[in-house]
């Protein structure tokens, strides 16, 4: 059998990711008829068709499978290899993959910045996505290490707790609920409250709140993204409940302010995890450590603002 390319495994692979020749090229950096000439490399490689078309989209056949699920594990082995040699030499180097949930995303330039600043070797590799989307990339091996809320029960991980991550019900400031004297959850639901979708984080989280008080999770409306509900909760549409995190700058212009009710905001824990089956690359286990020992600290720096504000609220609202 005649020698197989890295390029030619990188091709399948990201052909088999995005199920497109084009997409693979953008990602690559190629045009789209190299791309196609690597496919056609290691069909006559291996003797077997590799891929085939469905409509506009390229499907593997089942030889492309096995060899797209190959390429992965050598391309990722090869990568491995080349970190575990540089730190032989004293450096931190390599690709630094990691996924977030979508309300994590404001929280990741404070814990990223300060470890890629003092490792100019390391190349960042960022997915950001719902709680599913982080779970299956989890899965697949897209990326080593994930942050989110609570670990998935549907795979191994082995989970650290590194910080706490407050989420609030959030209006208006000329909501008429901003001056009512006690706030319950009956007043909450039926302001319109507006959630993320099914699979996210904070949905998560609010659903668990409300089975625990007794409440039926009956929603106002549901939406796919933060700044889809900031912008609706500010214009007077409904009240929302999100993570503090993606509230910073609307709580400063004064676009959103947290309800003033009893356990607003909730708290729950950060986790960064990854599979524990299988072992990290030495990048990823420096940047998990660094969140473990740092993660905290950096956290409420990045959130002073708002835990000075929570100070100054009536014992009866914290």
């Amino acid at each position: 059998m005649h020698h197989v390319s890295f390029r030619q495994l990188q091709s399948l692979a990201l052909v088999a990711r995005h199920e497109s020749v084009s997409r693979a090229a953008d990602a690559m950096h190629l045009t789209q008829p190299a791309v196609s000439l690597q496919l056609r490399t290691l069909e006559e490689i291996t003797g077997m068709a590799l891929t085939r078309k469905d409509g506009r989209n390229i499907q593997l056949t089942a030889a492309g499978e096995v060899m797209a699920d190959f390429s992965e594990r050598i391309l990722r082995l090869w990568e491995q290899a080349t970190d575990e040699l540089a730190a032989l030499q004293g450096v931190t180097s390599g690709t630094l993959r990691i996924g977030a949930v979508t309300t994590a995303e404001h929280l990741l330039p404070p814990l990223l910045v300060p470890f890629t600043l003092k490792r100019p070797d390391v190349r960042l590799k960022l997915q950001v996505g719902n709680r599913t989307e982080i779970i299956n990339m989890l899965a697949r091996h897209e990326i080593e290490l994930a942050i989110m809320g609570t670990p998935p029960r549907e795979l191994r991980t082995n989970a650290a707790r590194f910080a706490r991550h407050p989420m609030a019900f959030v209006a208006s400031p000329s909501h008429p609920l901003m001056k009512k004297k006690k706030i319950t959850l009956n007043d909450v639901m039926a302001a319109n409250l507006l959630v993320r979708e099914r699979g996210s984080g904070t949905r998560t989280a609010v659903e668990k709140l409300l089975r625990e008080e007794g409440h039926a999770a009956e929603f106002g409306s549901e939406v796919s993204s933060n700044e889809a509900i900031k912008r609706m909760v500010s214009a007077g549409l409904g009240v929302g409940f999100l993570s503090v995190h993606a509230c910073g700058l609307e709580f400063e212009t004064g676009l959103l302010a947290m309800l003033p009710m009893a356990h607003n905001p909730v708290e729950a824990d950060w986790h960064i995890m990854h599979l524990s089956d299988q072992p990290i690359p030495k990048v990823a286990a420096s940047f998990q450590d660094f969140v473990i020992e740092n993660g905290q600290e950096l956290v409420r720096k990045e959130l002073e603002s708002f835990y000075k504000q929570l100070r100054k609220r009536p014992a009866a609202y914290r």
